[in-house]
């Protein structure tokens, strides 16, 4: 408590050399993703005579990586991060701190430091709630930091956190950032209620997302506990659309579903549902990839992330291709890096592929050009936004209220003035009016998504068909995809 700290979140600002020279030590956490500029920052720091403290889920899964940081302070910091700080009082000038067999007690964790926020650079703002997650998916690395018991933190520290964002004046939405926010039901369930009995205390200052597993649908109670308290979103991992694949990657619990019938339910409760989707299974063929773009239409699902596999360092999947000598392994030095080398949407596949990798990526594409075609991306806006049963409790500020009209009024120029999307736009704000007006901030904001994703399609597409002329001779060149492209029709 003693410290004096500023936060500088390099995705909303810039970080200026005079904030490093500040500074006694720069902490730096990051993700995959962030690789690339994780260490260049480290490079930049250690530049200008300051020491690093480097930690965060990509340190955590590749040590190795981040060697020339001055301290590794890994895994869960309510475990490492005591015995550094006191080493650190003690003199010491580098260490790595290792999470040990037992996990830490999240109902002791502190409140996070919220206060650090700039909450005008954020559409929503993140709170803990669990960690860890029952289910035992072999592409997934959850399992491997926080283990499959989930932890879950008491209702009265969820409330002592939202009362802190209340207190400092945030309103809006709240991300509950669990990989499976559903992992202890009954647990939740108690969260759950004491949310809603704070939420009606405070006139409802928030409204929610979070993550699911698509057995969300079977607990009605839950559903209706979460419609309550003004969940909006959920993701949730579909992933494929064959059985096989679910048998294969032990996504058991995906096994057997109605996928339809199941996010119909989760409709009927308000939340609209943001699907995860991954193509190039062992296993797939080119008709199941290919049936993805089917599973988003049927299921209304307008966000739908897509991407390719990507082995993850410590899951049971790279440890299989490794035996397989089939995993590329990772390069492990910033000169050797590039930005697409650790993102799943515009490369994946580190690994060798069972079918050719010509159909992957070729599948890939087709996914991608059938979801946002202008025309398919709205008619799902329009479906979703007619299935929605939203009971809104949140109340929007006048000053939200006027700057989502200025907000409406771009869109308007943006999409109802466009040749491309104009019938679309006014077609789906008029029905839904006319149907279902509860809905209509939903499907405006669906609707306002394209903009985004029509633009991150276009640069993975470009992207991808670079990576597909490459390896076209390795795959049989055009013959081999004269003959996929002949057994697909």
């Amino acid at each position: 408590q003693s410290w004096g700290m500023k936060l500088v979140d390099i995705n909303t600002s810039e970080l200026k050399d005079s904030d490093i020279d500040r500074a006694d030590l720069v902490f730096i956490g990051g993700m995959q993703p962030q690789q690339v500029n994780f260490l260049k920052l480290l490079d930049r720091v250690h530049a200008r005579g300051k020491k690093v403290v480097a930690g965060g889920p990509d340190p955590t899964s590749q040590p190795e990586i981040y060697r020339e940081a001055d301290y590794l302070v890994l895994g869960e910091a309510e475990q490492t991060l005591p015995p550094f700080l006191e080493d650190l009082e003690k003199g010491a000038e580098s260490g790595t701190y290792l999470p040990g067999e037992e996990r830490p007690d999240i109902t002791q964790s502190p409140v996070p430091r919220y206060d650090l926020l700039r909450f005008q650079d954020y559409l929503m703002v993140g709170v803990q709630a669990t960690r860890g997650c029952p289910y035992n998916c072999e592409f997934c690395d959850i399992i491997e930091f926080y283990g499959r018991v989930p932890r879950v933190k008491t209702p009265e520290q969820i409330v002592n956190e939202l009362d802190a964002l209340y207190r400092l004046g945030y309103r809006g939405l709240v991300d509950i950032v669990d990989d499976n926010f559903i992992g202890n039901k009954a647990k939740i369930k108690s969260i759950l209620r004491a949310v809603r009995e704070w939420s009606s205390l405070h006139d409802y200052p928030f409204f929610f997302s979070t993550e699911a597993s698509i057995n969300l649908a079977d607990d009605e109670e839950l559903m209706r506990l979460m419609q309550d308290v003004d969940f909006r979103y959920v993701f949730i991992g579909i992933e494929s659309a064959d059985e096989r694949v679910f048998e294969s990657t032990q996504k058991k619990i995906n096994l057997h579903r109605k996928f339809n019938e199941d996010l119909q339910k989760i409709y009927c409760h308000g939340m609209a549902v943001n699907g995860g989707f991954i193509i190039g299974f062992d296993g797939e063929t080119s008709h199941s990839a290919r049936r993805i773009a089917d599973i988003v239409r049927q299921g209304k699902i307008c966000m739908a992330m897509i991407g390719l596999l990507y082995a993850l360092p410590r899951t049971q999947l790279t440890r299989r291709l490794i035996r397989e000598n089939r995993f590329e392994q990772t390069v492990d030095r910033l000169d050797r890096l590039s930005e697409s080398d650790i993102d799943q949407a515009s490369s994946g596949l580190n690994f060798v592929t069972k079918r050719a990798r010509s159909e992957i990526l070729s599948d890939y594409m087709y996914v991608l050009r059938r979801v946002y075609s202008v025309k398919a991306y709205f008619d799902r806006c329009l479906m979703l936004g007619l299935a929605l049963r939203r009971k809104t409790r949140h109340k929007m500020s006048w000053q939200k209220k006027r700057n989502t009209l200025r907000a409406f009024l771009r869109l308007v120029l943006k999409l109802g003035l466009s040749p491309r999307t104009f019938y679309y736009f006014w077609r789906n704000l008029f029905i839904t009016l006319a149907v279902r007006p509860s809905s209509v901030e939903e499907t405006v904001n669906m609707m306002a998504m394209y903009l985004h994703f029509r633009k991150q399609t276009d640069h993975i597409l470009d992207l991808t068909a670079g990576r597909l002329d490459a390896v076209k001779d390795s795959d049989g060149s055009d013959e081999c995809r004269a003959r996929h492209e002949a057994a697909v029709s």
